[in-house]
């Protein structure tokens, strides 16, 4: 898809981060925009200031783990604009700790937003997109996480390897269906977000009793390291123009572009290869 100017895109946790960041971008290129996140007032945040520049956007509060509410957000995106044309399933949360001293809750947070809600996009929008016969793409956002493993992340990791597997399918059943539809996956590397302080929009289904909870220190280390690293991330515009390149170029990876993080990967790619054990090989500091 070439021209983006009077087309509607979707993104979801578009509050802050790479939401945003993909907000502004389309913005930029004279899209019409839905926002939804369940961070409401970020997203009033976010709409007043796209308003400004002269953006049309509809601003519609989302739990993306709950299906009934990514319903309502396909029908209000649909019924303000009539034709979909970009969706971003981008809402993301993070949870760390050993796995077998993680909460289910955790588990369920974690699974519920990252993974299932790109499934419940997929669902209450992939059909509409089918149906209105024109151009559009779907691009999921993923993480390195999802094309490598590291100790002390079990929920995350699984969540985004779950979303890598799930894109590729859905490549795969577009184009042998001969749609219009393009996908990508999104795996971006460490950006400066407030994934760090995901827990301030946990609901209180999710939350769990810290008096019942197994002590879990690896919990407490990996997110005072994370807060270091989001700290030092790219900023989230650099993924914004990645995901524009790629709809015009229709590329489904979207991957990170340092070398320590490929070679992470590819070192992973070759332990399955060579059916080795896993290698711990983390990517090198600053790169």
């Amino acid at each position: 898809m070439q021209e983006l100017r009077e087309k509607t895109a979707v993104v979801t946790g578009a509050a802050s981060g790479i939401g945003r960041a993909l907000a502004e971008r389309f913005a930029e290129e004279g899209m019409k925009l839905v926002l939804a996140d369940v961070d409401r007032g970020g997203l009033e945040e976010v709409a007043k200031s796209l308003e400004a520049r002269g953006t049309e956007t509809l601003l519609v509060p989302t739990d993306v783990s709950r299906p009934e509410e990514v319903d309502a957000l396909a029908d209000k995106a649909f019924a303000a604009f009539e034709q979909v044309h970009v969706v971003c399933n981008n809402a993301g949360v993070f949870s760390g700790g050993n796995s077998w001293e993680t909460p289910i809750e955790d588990y369920q947070w974690v699974l519920g937003v990252n993974t299932f809600g790109v499934i419940h996009g997929i669902r209450s929008f992939v059909p509409r997109l089918i149906a209105q016969d024109c151009e559009a793409h779907v691009v999921n956002t993923a993480s390195m996480a999802g094309v490598t493993t590291m100790p002390f992340v079990a929920a995350y990791n699984m969540s985004k390897h779950a979303v890598v597997a799930l894109s590729e399918v859905l490549y795969h059943e577009l184009t042998l269906s001969q749609t219009k539809v393009g996908v990508s996956v999104l795996c971006p590397e460490a950006i400066a977000t407030r994934i760090d302080d995901a827990e301030r929009n946990r609901p209180d289904q999710y939350h769990n009793d810290p008096a019942s909870a197994a002590p879990n220190p690896a919990k407490e280390v990996v997110a005072n390291a994370l807060s270091e690293t989001v700290r030092g991330g790219l900023d989230p515009s650099v993924m914004a123009d990645r995901v524009v390149k790629a709809i015009r170029d229709r590329r489904f990876y979207i991957l990170s572009q340092e070398d320590g993080w490929r070679r992470c990967c590819n070192t992973r790619l070759d332990d399955v290869r060579e059916g080795r054990n896993p290698t711990f090989a983390p990517p090198a500091e600053g790169e």
